[in-house]
């Protein structure tokens, strides 16, 4: 399934469909939607913007669950 919220600039509009959807019939509904379609468009590219986000910082991140800090080793300065 793809849902891809747009706000179109002229009456034509051209979608890429995955690959899979290729040689199958498919159903492509255009309606009005009531939101505010700027939030929604904003909302979806923010969510994609976090995924690429996540997917590079993956492999930078640490696990932290067993750190203990030790407050009077951090100020020991002898």
């Amino acid at each position: 399934m793809v849902r891809t919220i747009l706000k179109p600039e002229r009456n034509s509009l051209t979608i890429k469909l995955p690959d899979n959807f290729v040689g199958k019939v498919i159903e492509v509904i255009a309606f009005e939607i009531e939101q505010n379609a700027d939030e929604q468009v904003a909302t979806e590219e923010k969510k994609k913007r976090i995924e690429d986000l996540n997917k590079v910082l993956n492999k930078h991140r640490v696990d932290l669950t067993n750190f203990k800090f030790d407050r009077d080793e951090a100020n020991d300065y002898e």
